[in-house]
């Protein structure tokens, strides 16, 4: 499983579409264990291109603090879950919380 995390100075950017770069993740479902981590670069933010961009990845799960009703609907249709309402946590503890049914989610902070 891969999980991306949207980060800005090392932790989730609470605005998806305004991270500097995003944590890629591939973690062990049955041990709950994060397996490895690359930082990747964002591309330049285009209206749609997150979630084909992610998709290519072979992203499975996003976890981000907020993010529109048009992006989570174009992540649905790439078979991507979306977690919103994570709060501004290191990438790894958030993926570790996600593993662990644990993570803490509350209000979508993106309105639109």
């Amino acid at each position: 499983m891969r999980i991306a995390i949207p980060v800005t100075n090392g932790r989730l950017s609470m605005h998806f579409g305004h991270c500097e770069e995003f944590a890629i993740m591939d973690v062990d479902t049955q041990s709950k264990a994060v397996v490895s981590t690359e930082l990747v670069r964002a591309p330049e933010h285009q209206p749609g291109l997150f979630p084909r961009w992610l998709a290519g990845k072979r992203v499975n799960t996003v976890i981000t603090g907020g993010m529109g009703g048009r992006a989570q609907s174009l992540f649905a249709a790439e078979n991507i879950e979306v977690v919103v309402g994570a709060p501004a946590e290191e990438p790894e503890a958030l993926a570790l919380a996600y593993l662990n049914g644990t993570i803490e989610t509350g209000s979508n902070v993106c309105d639109h």
